[in-house]
């Protein structure tokens, strides 16, 4: 399995962005993924933001982006996209996504299998200014 990540940028406080996770080479056209997204600031942790998984398009957002962000999911290109609103300085950071075949991510406690057992990009950088 392939991931890119794309749509990184520099946006003024208050602004939007849509970052984008292509993924491929799942084991079959009609397998089962999900797509988890992750940020990690310089000198931070990594964190994890949101997830959306195939079979249902069910999705997972961790407490610290609700309502700043909506994950989606294109079945036909699998490609998910994150799109992110009033951004501010402190979203600053490269962020990540990783895919999963087989899996139904929809728990902070599944996330954590999918930076195992994932598959992941190379980042793409975010930089919100004030």
């Amino acid at each position: 399995v392939h991931v890119v990540e794309s749509g990184g940028g520099l946006v003024q406080a208050g602004g939007s962005l849509r970052l984008s996770c292509a993924a491929s080479g799942f084991s079959s056209p009609h397998a089962s993924y999900a797509i988890g997204w992750f940020r990690q600031a310089p000198g931070k942790e990594r964190e994890a933001i949101a997830s959306i998984s195939s079979s249902d398009s069910s999705t997972f957002y961790a407490d610290s982006v609700k309502g700043r962000v909506t994950v989606s999911l294109d079945k036909n290109k699998n490609t998910a996209y994150l799109q992110m609103f009033s951004l501010e300085p402190e979203d600053t950071a490269v962020y990540y996504c990783t895919a999963i075949q087989g899996r139904k991510i929809t728990t902070a406690r599944a996330m954590g299998d999918l930076i195992k057992f994932g598959f992941w990009g190379q980042g793409t950088q975010v930089t919100g200014s004030s």
